[in-house]
């Protein structure tokens, strides 16, 4: 009885790797703000999602509320920060790039609607102090419920 022939094994695996990379999407930090989106009579779509750094700012979710309360709090990657934490995040965000792409970085402020625009105003001029001035603001289009 002839052995089977495992030669294409590996062909199949990779493939198999490669369909798996390809289709899946990574989450990489959890929501810990409540964000609604205001609406927006513009949109712009970002060009390339891996060259964008997230900022949430909104009241903490509701098992959190205990803890940090309700009022409006800066979500930084997976932890709240102050808008002080701003530079060293862009600082890490742009290490993590390569030099090329350190040119075409956007920071992308996605904040609840009711936010004050004091904070908002702070996360602005704290960027500004870094030099991350491509800023967009996340929000939905007024056909989205």
């Amino acid at each position: 009885m002839p052995g089977i022939s495992s030669g294409s094994l590996s062909d199949i695996v990779f493939m198999l790797l490669f369909f798996f990379m390809v289709t899946t999407q990574l989450r990489s930090t959890e929501d810990l703000v409540i964000v609604k989106l205001p609406e927006a009579s513009e949109v712009i779509k970002l060009e390339r999602k891996d060259l964008a750094s997230y900022i949430n700012v909104g009241p903490p979710v509701k098992n959190m509320q205990a803890k940090f309360g309700t009022e409006a709090r800066i979500q930084l990657n997976d932890s709240f920060k102050s808008v002080n934490d701003i530079r060293d995040f862009i600082a890490a965000e742009r290490d993590a790039m390569s030099e090329g792409d350190r040119q075409f970085m956007t920071t992308v402020i996605k904040a609840d609607q009711d936010v004050r625009m004091g904070i908002i105003t702070d996360i602005k001029q704290e960027l500004r102090r870094c030099s991350a001035l491509k800023i967009m603001y996340q929000s939905r289009r007024a056909t989205e419920d």
